[in-house]
């Protein structure tokens, strides 16, 4: 495919200011599995400590870098197939329509970027700064340099645990305990939540969260896109598939300083499902965070270096 029709196709199409306002599935995320009497968590006190917890993340004051590498696939079967009126798989293979001396779905396009970044938090204020230093496997050096992502441009991961479990948001939810997992050898809780009919619809989504029962950590976090702000560009995009749009997304933390849990991955989905519940997947973004080293951890009153 030329350059000038990935050009087209990089239509940058998300923001979130932070993960506060949004996620998921559809790609080998596992499933949790279900307990005989998940109801035995006292949800009540391990909803109490997450909100403790997301208190204590909002207050303090974080300075780290790590490198962040981000790998891009996007599939142009449909938006090549819409171009030529064509839209669908039958099940002897892809319809192609005038797409001639085509048997198959086009080549995915797959992007790879390794930036140096810098993470700074203080106060009600996020500051991000990357360093781009390999772009699809060639060396560069550039300093102060944008998020090159095609498709989606997200925000930070730290924070993600407030707007699904911090004191302030909790009562926008109705919380439950569906199921039990194993996360690096710890037993967790899956706890679901689901905005209340009342809800503000701008920032309550709906999600799960991956909680060590025990200490209240939370390792693990999955959005709902549901009501991501500009989900216009996605719904447009489905009106022209014939289908309807799912962005979804999840994030993990498995890194921990001083009582504070860092991301370690991101992983969003851009999906469209027809009316049989099958779903074209037309891009993924995976997002891995490593050699970490932290300048400044400030726990409430407590600062170590």
């Amino acid at each position: 495919m030329g350059k000038s029709m990935q050009k087209s196709l990089s239509l940058r199409t998300i923001t979130a200011a932070s993960l506060l306002s949004f996620l998921y599935f559809g790609f080998g995320f596992a499933q949790p599995q279900t307990s005989a009497n998940p109801k035995a968590v006292d949800l009540g006190a391990l909803l109490g400590k997450t909100a403790d917890y997301c208190r204590k993340l909002e207050s303090s004051i974080l300075d780290f870098v790590c490198l962040e590498e981000i790998r891009e696939t996007i599939d142009p079967t449909a938006d090549i197939m819409q171009a030529s009126n064509f839209w669908g798989a039958t099940d002897r293979g892809w319809r192609l329509g005038d797409w001639t001396g085509a048997s198959r779905p086009p080549k995915k396009i797959k992007n790879s970027y390794l930036y140096d970044y810098q993470c700074v938090h203080s106060g009600q204020a996020i500051r991000e700064t990357r360093t781009l230093l390999k772009e699809n496997g060639k060396k560069t050096n550039v300093p102060n340099a944008a998020l090159k992502t095609s498709v989606v441009v997200y925000g930070t991961a730290l924070m993600g645990p407030v707007g699904l479990l911090g004191e302030r948001f909790q009562p926008h939810y109705d919380f439950s305990v569906i199921g039990r997992d194993k996360i690096e050898n710890r037993r967790v809780v899956v706890v679901d939540a689901k905005p209340k009919p009342e809800a503000p619809e701008t920032t309550n989504l709906y999600g799960k969260a991956w909680i060590d029962p025990a200490t209240a950590d939370i390792l693990k976090i999955e959005w709902s896109e549901s009501r991501v702000g500009r989900r216009q560009i996605f719904e447009k995009r489905g009106e022209r598939y014939k289908r309807k749009p799912r962005l979804t997304l999840l994030s993990e933390f498995r890194t921990e300083k001083n009582g504070i849990r860092f991301p370690t991955s991101l992983v969003i989905e851009e999906a469209y499902v027809n009316e049989k519940g099958k779903a074209f997947v037309r891009s993924t973004t995976e997002v891995a965070y490593k050699d970490f080293r932290f300048f400044t951890v400030e726990v409430l009153s407590r600062i170590v270096e």
